[in-house]
């Protein structure tokens, strides 16, 4: 009898503890942007069930009936806290966390567990096994600023007359809008060599029309007055890439070459780094493969190439990463290369996707050895992706370079919200390119045209006969990438300050404009095709027919917004009559379709632009006196 009432008992006490599961969803955004954060950590107090946001900022998480805390956590990102009762729904909002990174010293040792460090070395070094090493207490101190930045020298106005043609390599890269985002966020203005504005404007969508024969890019152009310069005009050149659905995307061969070198350790670096390559891992389709390669003092294989339908696999591969050692970058570019040659798809994308600081300092690390190093390697077909990480020690020069002599692109990942950009919604622009080597050539008329001047593009600059030299290379456009070009223009019969006097040449005969005045210029694009070495050339002829500038599309008014917010920035002595109130009231009359926020945050950094100038105006009166 004492037996079956101590099993009722502990029976009673059973059923006692048992308690239902409810389902709480949500969606988790930047308070600021309102656009949605993907890979947030959502939990609960008090117990292990976890889980991620996705791509959308969404998640589900099953938690025990009763009032509960629920945990949000992301790199970049104040935490959260959320107390729940009976809500099924719970969205939230995450703060940024501005705080500076600071950088750690030792000052004390001790001795780590085999099993953590066998984690970190067969991560690294498959088949190696782990030697103890000593861990380090550390403290921390301020870190000194060693970014480097490639000087920019403005693009100056030319004469029409005396120097009618003009080229230039096309960029799609993104990076400095990234860069110049990072640095206002943190309270500071950017350096004036970080602020490219083509890469600004680029950073945004535009509604070009799709091509519709047989080049896989389509050209529109639009001609206005210019907002900051009373008298002159404004054109924009749009050029619009071919878009192809991801299911219709050749089959791709990529290498993640990853730095995991000491200067990785900060949080918005490889940490930033593993989450952004997740969300790559979850836009991967069964035919694609990936490998994984690593440097830090050395280089070395942690994935073979693996199928994208083994995406837990690869995760597992990227999350045992960890950083320590210095940055033989040289050796890794080698070592990825190798491996994408090995695996090398035919008719599909082979690329290395670099994720680093840019801080080599071991083998070959000067711009010229890295420089030559990718030229002689794109031969092979297999094309680079540059993604840049971090502050304090970024190095966006040695990046730039190699992203534009590997046949690929260049972006700076700040956040979790510019990886989902990079990694989700321009997945197939990122990856697959369309055109490349490509070029533009425009020769001004000057029975319309007096000066020219192209606002941006300073390091893609190429003399006129490039333009028909296929060995010369130049930029390349992916899948749904939009490029635009834009140029002040001095009207035929104007006066500008702008325009230097040149002396007329003595032994050529100076012709009188006479072409037909119904033409503002003649556009040529060259381009190859992405498995050939023979460009292919496209011609426009481009008639004079400016508008009011409240009868131009939505795209000339943003992308003037943009390039005017770059003059600022850069201090530019061609900025005439720009201001921040002006580039605000252009945006927010030009916003259009915004469905992921970008031009509603590009207006907040304005604001925050402004007011760290009129801070930075005070502080500088104030020294002064």
């Amino acid at each position: 009898m004492r037996t079956i009432f101590s099993i009722l008992i502990l029976g009673l006490l059973f059923v006692s503890t048992i308690r239902t599961n409810r389902t709480i969803t949500g969606r988790v955004t930047d308070a600021s942007s309102n656009q949605p954060l993907p890979g947030v950590y959502v939990g609960f107090k008090g117990a292990l069930a976890n889980t991620t946001t996705n791509a959308d900022g969404r998640y589900t998480l099953a938690i025990p009936d009763g009032p509960q805390t629920l945990l949000f956590n992301s790199i970049g990102f104040l935490s959260a806290e959320v107390k729940v009762t009976t809500q099924t729904v719970v969205d939230v909002k995450l703060k940024a966390d501005t705080r500076a990174l600071e950088e750690t010293i030792v000052v004390g040792y001790g001795m780590p567990s085999k099993q953590s460090m066998s984690g970190t070395v067969g991560a690294m070094y498959p088949g190696r096994r782990a030697v103890a090493m000593p861990t380090f207490q550390r403290i921390s101190m301020p870190r000194p600023n060693t970014e480097d930045y490639t000087k920019v020298e403005e693009n100056g106005f030319k004469n029409a007359q005396q120097q009618p043609v003009t080229t230039f390599s096309v960029d799609v890269d993104r990076a400095a809008y990234g860069n110049i985002r990072r640095f206002l966020n943190n309270g500071n203005l950017p350096p004036q060599d970080a602020v490219r504005i083509e890469e600004m404007v680029n950073y945004f969508e535009y509604d070009d029309p799709q091509p519709t024969g047989n080049d896989p890019v389509a050209v529109k152009t639009e001609l206005s007055e210019s907002p900051w310069n009373p008298g002159l005009q404004l054109l924009r050149i749009g050029l619009q890439a071919k878009s192809i659905p991801t299911g219709n995307l050749p089959a791709s061969n990529l290498v993640f070459l990853i730095d995991v070198s000491g200067s990785m350790e900060a949080d918005n670096k490889l940490p930033l780094v593993k989450t952004a390559l997740g969300l790559l891992v979850d836009q991967l389709r069964p035919q694609d493969h990936v490998a994984i390669v690593v440097y830090a003092g050395a280089a070395g294989l942690v994935l073979p190439s693996t199928p994208g339908n083994e995406p837990q696999k690869i995760k597992d591969a990227i999350s045992q990463l960890s950083a320590g050692g210095s940055t033989a970058g040289g050796e890794g570019i080698l070592l990825a290369y190798k491996v994408a040659q090995e695996n090398f798809r035919k008719d599909g994308n082979n690329r290395v996707i670099l994720a680093t600081d840019g801080d080599f300092n071991v083998g070959a690390s000067s711009d010229g050895d890295m420089q030559r190093l990718v030229e002689e390697k794109r031969k092979s077909g297999v094309f680079l992706s540059v993604l840049g990480f971090g502050m304090g020690n970024y190095k966006d020069n040695k990046l730039e370079t190699l992203s534009d002599k590997g046949n690929g692109n260049y972006a700076y990942i700040d956040n979790l919200q510019e990886a989902q950009k990079v990694f989700g919604k321009e997945f197939g622009g990122t990856l697959f390119t369309v055109a490349k080597d490509v070029k533009l050539q425009l020769e001004f008329n000057p029975a319309r045209v007096k000066g020219y001047r192209l606002i941006g593009y300073e390091n893609r600059m190429l003399n006129n006969e490039d333009f028909h030299d296929d060995k010369k290379d130049a930029g390349e456009m992916g899948s749904g990438h939009t490029v635009t070009a834009l140029y002040e223009i001095i009207p035929a019969g104007s006066e500008s300050a702008y325009l230097k006097k040149v002396d007329s040449l003595k032994y050529q005969r100076q012709a009188i404009p006479t072409g037909n005045e119904t033409e503002l210029l003649t556009l040529k694009i060259c381009y190859k095709k992405p498995d050939s070495e023979t460009s292919q050339l496209m011609k426009h002829v481009v008639n004079y027919q400016t508008q009011k500038w409240d009868n131009t599309s939505a795209d000339l008014r943003f992308s003037a917004s943009v390039a005017e917010f770059g003059l600022l920035l850069r201090d530019s002595e061609f900025k005439g009559n720009a201001n921040y109130k002006q580039v605000i009231t252009l945006a927010k009359q030009a916003l259009g379709r915004d469905p992921e926020g970008y031009r509603g945050e590009f207006i907040r950094l304005v604001k925050l632009a402004d007011s760290l100038s009129n801070g930075s105006a005070v502080a500088k009166k104030s020294d002064e006196k």
